[in-house]
């Protein structure tokens, strides 16, 4: 056998053994979503039991509705700020602050969520002594997501302003095209791809996340991943096993969703681009 096929064996095996580590777990937990043992590392037989059990268990469900809210306004809220931190860092090369700016949008990739939550933590206490409020809830938490999801919105967004090509926007203005019009019309198209990427990158984050909504929640306001770890410290329920799989079923279609607009858009602009080339040519 050739070193090329030694090499080709090997790299399929390496894929082969990576995707079965990531995803046999998640095989595992959609499985035994549907056994009726009240034990979740023991077979019984198939039922929906336990889904049954899910519709019926109010906690769980209110918890799950909350971190959809959170999750859905701190994505539009990540995504707003992530934009404009953006097109400051890409198209204002120059500006007094860029440095400073450049470094506290990066700041929270870096940072430990217990640094970072703990931080808010204090400063929502100070804030609350002085003025009265905020409250530790649903705004606070929804600050927290927002603040890290706007880190990784802006970097979504960053990649995609640097591959597109500034002489669009020129060639608009050029044209008659006032600012807002060249926004709307040229630049944030080519930009939707990322936004959309960058809000359910957001949304998957915040919905995820425990360590922030530690710190921020508040009597009353307890997240899906708050409830559920609480839940495993006493014992794994296989409620839980449940809602993970209706989780993962949605997460799946939003994935592949996108993954098709995205290409459908990618497309799109090609043929838009190789239809205007073409008319400049006649």
């Amino acid at each position: 056998m050739s070193q090329a096929s030694n090499n080709k064996l090997f790299a399929k095996g390496w894929m082969i053994a990576v995707y079965t580590f990531l995803y046999l777990p998640i095989i595992t937990l959609v499985v035994f979503s549907f056994n009726d043992s009240k034990l979740v590392t023991v077979w019984s037989h198939a039922s929906f039991r336990w889904y049954e059990a899910l519709v019926k268990d109010t906690a769980l469900i209110e918890a799950v509705l909350l971190s959809l809210k959170i999750a859905f306004l701190s994505a539009l809220m990540s995504v707003f700020f992530g934009t404009f931190t953006a097109f400051a860092l890409n198209r204002y090369k120059r500006f007094k602050g860029r440095t400073l700016l450049s470094s506290m949008s990066s700041m929270p990739l870096v940072m430990p969520d217990v640094i970072v939550g703990l931080s808010l933590l204090l400063m929502i206490v100070s804030v609350q002594h002085w003025l009265g409020y905020p409250q530790k809830g649903l705004l606070t938490i929804l600050l927290g997501h927002a603040l890290l999801g706007t880190a990784y919105a802006a970097v979504v967004v960053t990649s995609r302003l640097r591959e597109m090509d500034s002489k669009l926007d020129e060639a608009a203005m050029d044209l008659g095209c006032k600012p807002w019009q060249v926004f709307t019309l040229v630049t944030f198209p080519l930009l939707t791809p990322a936004l959309v990427s960058a809000f359910l990158l957001t949304f998957t984050l915040s919905f995820d996340d425990v360590v922030l909504s530690s710190f921020l929640s508040g009597p009353g306001y307890s997240t899906m991943p708050m409830v559920i770890f609480s839940r495993a410290r006493l014992g794994l329920n296989p409620t839980i096993n449940a809602v993970a799989t209706v989780t993962i079923i949605v997460v799946t279609i939003a994935v592949i969703a996108s993954s098709f607009y995205t290409s459908y858009q990618e497309r799109k602009r090609r043929r838009e681009e190789a239809q205007a080339y073409s008319d400049t040519n006649k």
